[in-house]
């Protein structure tokens, strides 16, 4: 039985850690690598003779998009998989339609977010990073107990989930280990889904007015966008704390910080947009802002994750076995 033939496309300085020694040993027994070196471009004469050479093509991050000529010049390609997460700017639908299957890793970047956003609820209901300016303008600690005798802390608090995504999902099933209770807002979740063991379904507004966290897991879709503004910001508690490690355009960003300035409630910011916010922007210096540089996904050796799941599912496609990953085109338009 011959062996497919196996090339990459991604940018090498992105993607430090994802395809260690194990991984490339992996894939070497599986496949023959028609070049260890990733294609950063299919300009080139040699990259386009790389794509008319193989079956299965491993993308991620930096990965050129594959547009219809580029799939053309790979007329033996049969498996894209992608060890990162989303594909809607790197897979051109076509792709679809000449029967290439595809695959995907963010099942694997999920799970750091997942920690990071488990992370930020705990330390955002103890005000964790209120009481460090406290403690620091205040070695005697006199300010820090005074916020120490306020009712915060994570006994009987409401965290409340906006998008029953892969990343929600984890993150509920990870609160049900907690003093907490857990409400869920998503209108494609019905009343049987098995999410619902971990969170009590209820309406937007609902969800805003009730949580003493928001924390946010929509995908980014045109449907989606701004769907926290203004109005929904206000249902806040006082005290309350929002956190975004989804898309920032998600949210009406100028009434979020409107609300921030006002001191009323308090926010964990790992995503912006632009993703990167424009110099001088309030979310660097307010002080009840924790903005991290998109760092909930996969970093450092977390991305290792990504290409073994990846390099999995190549070994299933290659014994016939069902990909877990698949990514089915009538639910394109809904991921992330």
């Amino acid at each position: 039985m011959m062996r497919p033939k196996l090339a990459f496309a991604f940018r090498a300085d992105k993607t430090t850690h994802v395809f260690d020694d194990e991984a490339m040993r992996r894939l070497r027994a599986c496949c023959d690598i028609v070049s260890e070196t990733p294609l950063e471009s299919f300009a080139e004469p040699e990259a386009r003779h790389i794509l008319s050479q193989v079956e299965v093509l491993m993308t991620g991050w930096g990965c050129p998009m594959l547009t219809p000529d580029i799939l053309a010049a790979a007329p033996n390609l049969r498996l894209i998989a992608h060890a990162a997460g989303t594909v809607k700017f790197t897979i051109d639908p076509s792709a679809y339609e000449r029967g290439i299957r595809v695959t995907h890793a963010a099942e694997a970047n999920a799970v750091p977010v997942a920690e990071y956003t488990l992370a930020a609820i705990l330390f955002a209901n103890k005000r964790a990073f209120e009481l460090r300016d406290l403690y620091r303008a205040d070695p005697s600690r006199r300010s820090a107990y005074a916020l120490m005798d306020q009712p915060i802390g994570n006994f009987g608090r409401v965290v409340g989930l906006v998008g029953a995504s892969r990343i929600g999902r984890k993150v509920a099933a990870m609160l049900s280990g907690f003093d907490f209770t857990v409400l869920l807002y998503d209108p494609f979740v019905q009343k049987d889904d098995p999410v619902t063991a971990h969170a009590e379904l209820v309406d937007l507004d609902q969800l805003m007015a009730r949580s003493d966290v928001v924390s946010v897991h929509a995908p980014s879709l045109p449907s989606t966008r701004g769907m926290i503004g203004s109005r929904q910001l206000k249902l806040m508690q006082d005290g309350a704390a929002f956190i975004n490690t989804a898309r920032g355009a998600l949210i009406d960003e100028a009434a979020l910080l409107a609300e921030l300035q006002t001191g009323r409630i308090h926010a964990v910011i790992d995503v912006t947009e632009p993703e990167i916010p424009a110099s001088g922007s309030p979310f660097f210096n307010l002080p009840n802002v924790f903005l991290t540089p998109h760092i909930a996904g996969a970093i450092g050796t977390e991305r290792a994750r990504l290409g073994l799941m990846a390099v999995e599912e190549v070994e299933r496609f290659i014994r016939g076995q069902t990909m877990l990953y698949e990514i089915e085109p009538q639910f394109l338009e809904r991921l992330a």
